[in-house]
């Protein structure tokens, strides 16, 4: 029976992060198909062909092709348990990935070869350095043509601040693209063989083919010999310690659509990257293999069965182990909880779970006891972890049920969506109108189908335009204050908040008020 420090030691937990269309769900797609977890890979832009990403299981995504959601799955592979998040790459859902972020101990970060560093991928990238995450690249679609290899490495180092090591190093690109040179295990694995067997060819201790190969005929070979002592002799070094403390990232290429690189990829990453680290809490460090059970809550998904009309909280264990049916503090409130039903998941597929331990994403089914952020321990002390990031709203709607009769199904579907943590919810405070808060348009977009095709409820949807944010530390506020340019409702906790007009708004209400004091939660660490 293998002990807690040997279940910890086996687990794996990462997020993939990048821009839109860079590849990312294909790749965690090819990553379960080598973990055994499907037979089938399917990819995002599916719609013709029917078949979907596995990562994608909410309606929309399969309509749009995009990832709007953060997905958890599952796999063994050589002895490791791998935990896989998937994130949504649109900048519109980057709360989610943010907070998904905070819930893993290493991320694969994938990059368009063609395209480079984006915009949304330095953004994700920030969040990694700022918490000392380790970060393994994936430099993608080598089968297609893109910017030389030298150049995208110069890309990585020069925009993100971050030192590179190529694990492998392309032979040629697009229609001339051969294989890769893998510096790590010695060898030259052909992007096109005739057979398994032949796929992998050795490389002699001078780095150069230990058999004659038709290879060593092509330019490209002569070149790549070439690269390869050039990142010898001008490169960074290889450091393990660099890797964990994040400031070095091991660089792989491939092509995620034809499966090519991957399971050398899957393979170092395993070896490399770390075990559940010990996670920073309102009473200290906490253990992974602490006897005591701790972890918290980073995301809530509604409806991930519409037949249900379930509600799962999902759970990043941080310290020792969980079984089914044990009876937990939520610190919170301080009140215990039995955890009685639990599962685990590849996308929507899901299984009841009897165990687990520290680096497992787990399920809990929740019936309005949990909130994004909370902390559950069966240690004595109610400590809290890490406060997760809440953005601040920006963008602004109205919304109302388009038939008066389905107000019923209009406030479920709408309380239950607002407590996954993407939209906010306010409530003017004369006329009780409801209004959405959200980081990008999308969100509202999102929202609207969800309440459609979860809720069977058509909702209109009034622009208010962009607002300045801010709650007020008070318990009464004066209604009178309440104007078009200042805008005085309550959030869903009743807490009063001002949507102003703009900066100039905000800066002419705080000279003519000095006494209420205004705040961005954000603000506060």
């Amino acid at each position: 029976m293998p002990t807690l420090h040997d279940q910890v030691q086996s687990r794996r937990t990462f997020a993939i992060i990048s821009h839109p269309d860079a590849g990312k769900t294909t790749l965690t797609e090819k990553l379960l198909l080598f973990g055994g977890a499907i037979r089938d890979a399917g990819t995002v832009k599916a719609r013709k062909t029917g078949k979907y990403a596995t990562s994608d299981w909410m309606e929309i995504e399969k309509q749009r092709g995009i990832s709007v959601t953060s997905s958890v799955m599952q796999f063994d592979y050589n002895d490791f348990r791998v935990n896989i998040l998937d994130t949504p790459g649109h900048q519109d859902f980057s709360e989610d990935t943010y907070r998904t972020l905070m819930a893993v101990d290493s991320a694969v970060m994938v990059v368009d070869s063609a395209k480079g560093i984006e915009d949304q991928t330095m953004k994700l990238f920030k969040v990694c350095r700022m918490r000392g995450i380790p970060i393994f690249t994936f430099i993608n679609k080598m089968d297609r043509q893109g910017k030389e290899p030298l150049e995208l490495l110069a890309e990585l180092e020069e925009v993100l601040g971050i030192e590179t090591y190529p694990m492998n190093w392309p032979i040629g690109m697009g229609k001339d693209f051969v294989g890769i040179y893998d510096r790590f295990n010695n060898r030259i694995e052909q992007f096109k063989s005739e057979d398994e067997t032949n796929r992998f060819l050795p490389l002699n201790e001078e780095g150069e083919l230990e058999i004659e190969h038709e290879l060593q005929e092509s330019p490209l070979y002569e070149q790549t010999l070439e690269e390869i002592m050039l990142l010898s002799e001008a490169g960074n070094q290889f450091s393990e310690e660099k890797i964990a403390n994040g400031t070095l990232s091991p660089v792989f290429f491939g092509s995620a659509l034809t499966t090519f690189g991957v399971q050398t990829f899957l393979d170092a990453y395993l070896q490399f990257a770390p075990a559940p680290q010990a996670r920073m809490s309102t009473s200290g460090e906490v253990d992974p293999e602490s006897e005591d059970f701790s972890g918290f809550i980073f995301k809530i998904q509604a409806n991930m069965n519409p037949k249900h009309r379930d509600r799962i909280a999902f759970l990043r264990i941080c310290s020792g182990k969980f079984e089914r049916g044990m009876s937990v503090n939520l610190s919170r409130t301080g009140k215990p909880i039995n955890l009685s039903s639990s599962t685990q998941f590849l996308a929507d597929d899901r299984n009841t779970v009897n165990e687990a331990v520290s680096g497992d994403i787990i399920g809990l089914y929740d019936t309005g006891n949990y909130q994004i952020g909370d902390t559950i321990t069966t240690s004595k002390e109610m400590y809290q972890f890490e406060r997760l990031p809440q953005f601040t709203p920006e963008l602004f709607v109205r919304v109302t049920a388009k038939n008066v009769m389905k107000q019923k199904h209009f406030h479920k579907g709408i309380h239950q969506l607002v407590q996954e943590g993407a939209i906010q919810l306010f409530k003017t405070v004369r006329m009780e109108e409801y209004l959405l808060g959200a980081v990008g348009q999308l969100q509202f977009e999102v929202f609207e189908h969800r309440m459609r095709n979860e809720y069977n409820v058509e909702v209109l949807m009034e622009r208010i335009g962009s607002k300045v944010t801010r709650w007020v530390e008070a318990d009464k506020v004066d209604e009178n204050l309440h104007s078009s340019r200042s805008i005085l409702v309550k959030d869903r906790y009743d807490k009063y908040v001002f949507l102003f007009e703009n900066d100039f708004a905000l800066r002419w209400f705080e000279d003519k008020n000095p006494d209420i004091e205004l705040y961005n939660p954000m603000d506060i660490k």
